[in-house]
C-alpha cells in the first residue's frame, strides 16, 4: 500500500530555497553567460545555495545521512573555490576558467537532488521513479551531465572570445 511521502516544514522551506537558488543561477547564465559571483544573480545563487545546504543537513528522511548530506559538504567546499578562483593571483587567467567550471559544477550538483527528489515524490499518488537507481533517473542524470559539459565548453569558448576581443581592443 502506498504511503504519501510528505515534506516536513523544514523540507518545504529547503525545497523553496533550493528552487530559488536554481532560478538565480539560470537567470545569471541567461544574463551574463555564466554564474558570476560579482553579479546580483551570482551572489543570490551562492547565498541561496548555502542556505539550501544548511537547511538540508538536519533533514534525515531515512534516519541517517544520505548522499544529499555529502553533496551539501561538497558544495560547501566548491562554492568558495568558485567565488575566489578568479582572484587568486598565481592562477592568473586560469582563475576565470576555473571559476566557470566550478560554479557550473555546483549548479549541476544542485540539479541531482532536484531530479531525484522530484522524480521519487511526484506525482504524489504514483511517483515517476522508484528510487535513485531507477533507469529514468539515471537517464535524466546522464542528460544533465551532457548539458553540463556542453555548457562549460560554451562558457569557456565565450570567455576566450571576450578575452581576445579585449586584447584586440586595447
Amino acid at each position: 500500500m502506498f504511503t504519501p511521502n510528505h515534506l516536513s516544514i523544514l523540507g518545504i522551506i529547503h525545497t523553496a530555497i533550493s528552487v530559488l537558488a536554481i532560478f538565480a543561477a539560470l537567470y545569471g547564465l541567461y544574463l551574463y553567460g555564466r554564474i558570476d559571483p560579482k553579479t546580483i544573480p551570482g551572489k543570490s545563487y551562492i547565498w541561496l545555495t548555502v542556505l539550501t545546504c544548511l537547511t538540508g543537513l538536519p533533514i534525515m528522511r531515512f534516519g541517517h545521512p544520505t548522499a544529499g548530506h555529502y553533496l551539501s559538504i561538497i558544495l560547501f567546499i566548491l562554492l568558495p573555490i568558485g567565488v575566489y578562483a578568479s582572484r587568486i593571483r598565481f592562477l592568473g587567467k586560469l582563475g576565470e576558467y576555473i571559476q566557470v567550471i566550478v560554479m557550473s559544477a555546483t549548479l549541476f550538483l544542485s540539479f541531482i537532488p532536484a531530479v531525484v527528489e522530484t522524480s521519487t515524490r511526484l506525482p504524489i499518488s504514483h511517483p515517476i521513479a522508484d528510487g535513485p537507481n531507477d533507469p529514468l533517473i539515471q537517464k535524466a542524470l546522464t542528460a544533465l551531465m551532457v548539458i553540463y559539459v556542453i555548457g562549460v565548453i560554451y562558457q569557456i569558448i565565450k570567455l576566450r572570445a571576450s578575452r581576445k576581443a579585449a586584447v584586440i581592443a586595447s
